[in-house]
């Protein structure tokens, strides 16, 4: 390996005369260091530009005609609906914003889980007024209780699924909100890594209940790979590998009622690029899921701007017209198909105009 430091200067040598002087010496490493952040620049940015690129070419095109709502879609909703902050007359106002939407299941927030599975029944104290109020006001939509907690799987506080007491814990959960008269059980576990055996055999567990009930189970899923085995790379760069497997994400849908895909915080700069994942994202869920399973694409009801979430690029009116592109490409009949805003207290009136206009038709005011 070649030398880049200065030599040491010889004895007898005058120092104002050396035949190698500092700067001949300092060639090489600066050529080489120029070098190396080239390559290393090439290996970032081009492959960046060539995917940011690929993207913003997959929105392009128009969607196929038909290409709206099925009537089959669902909202995530906050704590407060369960708490006692609401009251009759949000019932009522909800009912008005819904009206003429495609808006079927309500996500409410009704945890979390405890991390060892279980769920204290003072976490929703008006679970059975809000089901009645929804029932009576909206015919016809499910209120579903939103379970959530944070997994063990990038540290060492959380949920631990390998234990055979905590999965059971929460399949009782499960059975506990059924009974308080939920017409489902939607599950939130993050941050969920690609393969876990313990998660699918929660579910197996959980739908045995909840099939028993007449009753949905619905999950939220992390988005899938937009390139193969990526959720692999990004695991061994950082703690948190992100994205499921296609594979994976099929084995999940196959086990529930109803996937709901989290397609936002996806990092995308650029409003094309964004919609372009979200169609991306729809095909590759679309291929896995299988036709008696509802999916779901969700829809970012809210504005925030970070490195994750760039407010600007990450817009309703783009992840509406991303699925559906991505439907129109892979699957047009599909009929339990819809799209899912996140989330009601967030929500402002661009979100709701943008869902209306694109989604549910045309003409939509």
């Amino acid at each position: 390996m070649e030398r880049t430091e200065p030599r040491e200067e010889t004895a007898g040598e005058d120092e104002g005369t050396s035949s190698t002087p500092e700067g001949k010496h300092r060639g090489p490493w600066v050529r080489r260091t120029r070098r190396v952040a080239l390559a290393v620049t090439l290996l970032l940015v081009v492959p960046l530009l060539a995917v940011e690129t690929a993207l913003r070419v997959n929105y392009m095109g128009d969607p196929a005609d038909g290409t709206y709502t099925r009537d089959r879609d669902a909202m995530w909703l906050g704590h407060a609906w369960v708490d006692g902050r609401k009251k009759d007359a949000d019932v009522t106002a909800l009912a008005r914003r819904l009206e003429d939407t495609g808006i079927r299941d309500l996500y409410v927030h009704s945890g979390p889980l405890e991390h060892d599975g279980t769920l204290p029944e003072s976490a929703y104290p008006r679970a059975r007024w809000l089901i009645d109020a929804v029932h009576r006001e909206l015919p016809g939509v499910r209120v579903q209780a939103f379970l959530g907690d944070v997994l063990a799987t990038e540290g060492p506080d959380g949920m631990r699924l390998e234990r055979a007491a905590t999965r059971a814990a929460v399949v009782g959960s499960a059975r506990q909100v059924l009974d308080a008269g939920y017409d489902g059980v939607h599950l939130d576990l993050e941050p969920l890594h690609s393969g876990d055996g313990n998660y699918l055999s929660l579910l197996d567990d959980l739908r045995a209940v909840t099939r028993a009930r007449d009753a949905q189970l619905s999950v939220a899923a992390h988005q899938i790979d937009p390139l193969p085995a990526l959720h692999t790379v990004a695991g061994l760069v950082a703690d948190h590998p992100k994205w499921w497997s296609q594979k994976f994400f099929g084995q999940v849908a196959r086990r529930v009622d109803q996937i709901a895909v989290m397609s936002y915080d996806t990092a995308r700069p650029l409003e094309s690029t964004y919609g372009g994942y979200v169609a991306q994202q729809t095909s590759l869920a679309l291929e896995v899921t299988p036709p008696t399973t509802h999916l779901l694409m969700g829809l970012p009801f809210y504005y925030e701007s970070n490195p994750s979430h760039w407010g600007h690029a990450e817009t309703v009116a783009a992840a509406v017209r991303g699925a559906r592109l991505g439907l129109s490409r892979t699957d047009p009949d599909r009929e339990l198909f819809g799209v899912a805003p996140y989330i009601d207290f967030a929500a402002t009136e661009t979100n709701w105009r943008e869902y209306r206009e694109g989604w549910l038709r045309p003409d939509a005011s």
